[in-house]
């Protein structure tokens, strides 16, 4: 896996390698984005997302790995994209780390030009959560996406997917979640993926139920659960086109129609139809153009069909993938004739700061999560949303890597949550420090005119303040360690986004840190939609107390 040969693990139990838990979690959340049985391709640095990576080298890694086992209390380790550039004294409450990803002058900021500096050496793609190491595994945009078929569900078919089919391609690190999320709502899932790989491991752990031999197999599955109302997921080798192709051909009907392939870099991310996975692989490396061109005219067709299954009826929503501005890129004038989840289903949720919480036991140890879930469903006895979630997370979901859950909490919550887990590793029942963080998805972190800020009430979609304002507030609030990347998710030049993670270490000085950034970082979300005009967002300012000058006062 590394220089080495050996697969990266990350440490468990308590004892220490570096000078203090902060620096102790950011390596063992390092550690865990580059396991096997988390990262996507770990020999390649790869975590997730096309060519989402943990760090620019092996050496940088090591010298990473070094740095942060001499690293002070009172010192900052700064990474330049992937890269350990200096360590610099600060004081005891400042973010051990520092990292920054891909982030390019506007007039530079396209694929073309990232790449050539990718190819000096001179960056790397952080993706989101790859490069600011607090990846979990596919369970990590889990809940996300169970929220939004939720919220699908409620509006359109009387709060349950039984007897519904949902379509979609894509199964790797974040497509892979569609499958689960629809079947633990009671659905039927259908998911094309090009390469077997993809949807075997899925399989493997838990995410996707089987994968069929052939599309005629996938649809007897897929109706003998439609029809007994149980939910199942269902894989099959093809390519997206080739299958939308198919079901039209049969005049198959889709309830939900989605994507999630990694669209979003059309060179990497993307097998035009038509093309085997030799052959793609081939054109990629001897006419990178080409290869780009055929990319985006196959994703007009995919998102041509995709448009024809809602003139139809179905509920279509694009998963954030960016696969609608590269088909328009190609010249498919409908490209945006259906909405992006946020604006269509999730922006209520981010107007009350409610997004992704996501908790990992430094241990190692299962016991420290089951703790958790216990100590979540007893804090919040009332969040109905929560308890079905958490005990289908428990039934369903396989840990990949560190023991870790997620659930989506709100501004006011997420930091008595925290109090609590870090009151739980004080007394010991949770036998080592638990580290603390989110997706970068989330409703404060990002500017991402194509996903998260897609149709801003106000216009303000490309303002990207927000995220710079979240990171620096997560640094004055004393994270454990902030990032702030560009292009994750939907590619280069189109989203700036933070990330942010904190300890509840049992210590009083961690109480201070959990409390301030678990309040201030959901906090900003709150405040950036209630600033958006959001009425949702400023009744929960003035619920809450926030302080929004000009707008609670």
């Amino acid at each position: 896996m590394s220089d080495t040969s050996t697969p990266i693990r990350a440490a468990k139990g308590t004892d220490l390698r570096c000078k203090g838990w902060l620096q102790e979690a950011a390596l063992r959340m390092l550690e865990n984005n580059l396991d096997p049985d988390v990262a996507e391709d770990p020999a390649n640095l790869v975590v997730y997302g096309g060519t989402g990576k943990a760090a620019r080298t092996w050496d940088d890694y090591h010298r990473i790995v070094a740095t942060l086992k001499r690293l002070e209390n009172d010192e900052t380790l700064l990474v330049q994209s992937g890269r350990p550039t200096g360590v610099f004294r600060t004081h005891a409450m400042a973010p051990r780390v520092l990292i920054a990803n891909a982030n390019l002058v506007p007039e530079w900021g396209t694929w073309e030009e990232f790449r050539r500096l990718e190819a000096l050496g001179l960056t790397m793609y952080g993706q989101m959560t790859a490069g600011s190491w607090i990846y979990i595994g596919t369970q990590g945009i889990v809940q996300g996406t169970y929220e939004t078929f939720a919220a699908i569900a409620e509006a359109r078919f009387g709060g349950t997917l039984a007897g519904r089919l949902v379509v979609t391609a894509g199964c790797g690190g974040m497509g892979g979640a569609q499958p689960l999320a629809v079947s633990m709502l009671d659905g039927v899932c259908l998911i094309a993926d090009v390469d077997p790989w993809r949807l075997g491991r899925r399989v493997e752990t838990r995410y996707l139920d089987l994968v069929a031999p052939d599309l005629d197999s996938a649809l007897r599955e897929a109706k003998e659960a439609q029809d007994a109302g149980e939910g199942r997921s269902i894989g099959v080798v093809m390519n997206a086109v080739d299958m939308f192709a198919e079901l039209e051909r049969r005049g198959i009907h889709a309830d939900i129609v989605t994507d999630q392939t990694a669209a979003h870099d059309p060179l990497v991310g993307y097998v035009p139809d038509g093309m085997s996975l030799e052959a793609a692989a081939e054109l990629r490396g001897n006419d990178p153009s080409r290869y780009i061109e055929l990319a985006r005219a196959s994703m007009a067709r995919h998102v041509a069909a995709m448009v024809r299954y809602q003139d139809r009826g179905a509920v279509v929503v694009d998963y954030g993938n960016n696969i609608r501005t590269e088909a328009r890129a190609h010249g498919y004038e409908r490209a945006f004739d259906f909405p992006g989840f946020v604006p269509a289903w999730v922006r209520p949720l981010f107007c009350t700061g409610t997004g992704p919480f996501r908790w990992a036991a430094l241990s190692g140890n299962p016991d420290d999560i089951a703790a958790t879930d216990a100590a979540m469903l007893k804090l919040f006895p009332d969040n109905a949303k929560l308890h079905r979630w958490i005990g289908q997370a428990q039934r369903r979901i396989a840990f990949q890597g560190v023991p870790a859950r997620i659930c989506w909490i709100g501004y006011g919550e997420r930091h008595r949550a925290g109090l609590m887990i870090n009151d739980l590793v004080r007394s010991g029942e949770v036998t080592a420090p638990v580290v603390i963080g989110r997706d970068h998805l989330d409703s404060g972190s990002v500017a991402s005119p194509y996903r998260e800020t897609e149709s801003m009430k106000d216009g303000s979609d490309a303002i990207a303040d927000w995220p710079l304002l979240n990171a620096m507030l997560n640094v004055a609030s004393g994270a454990a360690w902030v990032a702030l990347h560009h292009g994750g998710g939907v590619g280069i030049g189109r989203s700036i986004h933070s990330g942010s993670q904190v300890v509840a270490d049992g210590t009083a000085d961690g109480a201070l840190r959990v409390e301030r950034c678990l309040t201030n970082d959901p906090g900003t979300g709150v405040m950036r939609h209630a600033h958006a005009g959001y009425e949702a967002a400023i009744d929960h300012a003035r619920a809450t107390g926030l302080d929004l000058p000009g707008i609670t006062t």
